[in-house]
């Protein structure tokens, strides 16, 4: 089954049992009646597992080319997941330049719990090597990175994995399925904020992961189960009817983040515009050997390379809405600096190019003349 059919029939039943309903229903309940104890048709209670999600689950791991899917209440819950895989003493290796969020759930929570994060440029993959220890348990790849749009070589990343037997994880929220698969390239863990291009209209919170293996997946199944924090059937539901859209919204979003990419490149007060279809983009040769097309994620800054400068440019957006998060039909513009990476120490930020001019742009699929037009008069 190609992709663009996977992402509306992939892992799915093509009607419901109960009344032939096309879509999945949404199972709103929290218990399942049995007949005799464990005498039930497959779900016993909705942490444990709902039919509504489990279709989600199917779906995620369809798409990813995997075997196991997992759906949780939100992006940093299913890192979470991930991270209790783990005990104290235990080594990651990470991209430096991550979502503020994954850097703060390393730091602020599971540092205190004994695991050790080492935070490395990984564009180069023998800088990886050298923090290899023999603590070391997992490699954290998030590529295209968020905001520097940095590119990792997964398959490269995922032969230095193996030699050292390290599970690789990677953080596919911005290249999403349509663009690359992780475990195709070799990794282990492929993670989503389902938050963003999967569900795709701003309207839910959730985290998924895959996998093929099937010890790894028991041992997320139990830690879904047993920590609890899974999304409910309506975010379920949701995210179901967000994927079947997929691969028609990415075609948009990567025609538009080139066009925006392009108009940026050449406007006097623009200096620096990230986006990996840029030839003179660093590892622009891995985008191109390892995504479809490059997607709808641009990030700038301006000559002038002021914080009251991005804010001036924020504030004058019309089409674009200043808002955090991305993937969504609608443009969203973003300041990293004091919004999606402001848990990270600005020493650090700036080491990664996060500068406080520096401005995040989720390119939506409105016309994108007046994207254009928009970020002109923005820009003056």
């Amino acid at each position: 089954m190609k992709f663009n059919t996977k992402t509306i029939h992939g892992g799915q039943h093509n009607t419901d049992p109960a009344y032939g309903s096309v879509m999945p229903p949404i199972y709103q309940t929290s218990t399942y009646s049995q007949t005799t104890p464990g005498g039930h048709k497959g779900f016993e209670y909705s942490r444990s597992g709902n039919p509504t999600r489990k279709a989600l689950e199917d779906a995620l791991a369809s798409i990813e080319n995997g075997e196991f899917g997992l759906a949780f209440g939100s992006g940093l819950a299913a890192i979470d997941a991930v991270l209790k895989l783990f005990k104290p003493g235990d080594e990651i290796i990470s991209t430096n330049d991550l979502y503020g969020g994954s850097y703060r759930l390393f730091t602020k929570i599971f540092e205190d719990f004994g695991l050790k994060f080492h935070f490395v440029a990984m564009q180069d993959t023998s800088k990886i090597e050298a923090a290899i220890t023999d603590k070391t348990k997992l490699i954290w790849v998030e590529t295209p990175t968020n905001p520097m749009m940095n590119i990792i070589d997964i398959e490269a990343v995922s032969k230095v994995a193996k030699a050292h037997n390290l599970l690789l994880a990677v953080d596919n929220t911005f290249a999403t399925p349509y663009l690359q698969q992780p475990l195709d390239l070799g990794a282990d863990i492929v993670m989503h904020s389902v938050t963003k291009y999967l569900g795709g209209h701003s309207d839910l919170v959730m985290g998924g992961l895959v996998v093929r293996d099937k010890e790894l997946a028991d041992k997320l199944y139990f830690i879904q189960n047993a920590s609890g924090a899974v999304c409910g059937p309506q975010d379920s539901f949701l995210a179901l009817r967000g994927i079947k859209t997929l691969h028609v919204r990415l075609q948009r979003h990567c025609e538009n983040g080139k066009a925006v990419a392009h108009f940026l490149k050449s406007h006097p007060k623009v200096d620096k515009v990230y986006w990996p279809g840029f030839e003179d983009h660093p590892n622009h040769d891995v985008a191109k050997k390892q995504m479809k097309d490059f997607g709808g994620m641009v990030s700038f800054t301006t000559k002038n390379d002021s914080l009251q400068g991005a804010v001036e440019v924020v504030e004058k957006l019309k089409v674009f809405t200043l808002a955090e998060s991305l993937g969504g039909v609608e443009s969203l513009a973003g300041h990293p600096a004091s919004m999606t990476h402001a848990s990270i120490p600005k020493e650090e930020r700036q080491k990664t190019g996060i500068k406080d001019s520096l401005i995040r742009l989720s390119v939506g699929i409105e016309d994108a003349e007046d994207l254009l037009e928009d970020l002109k008069q923005a820009l003056g």
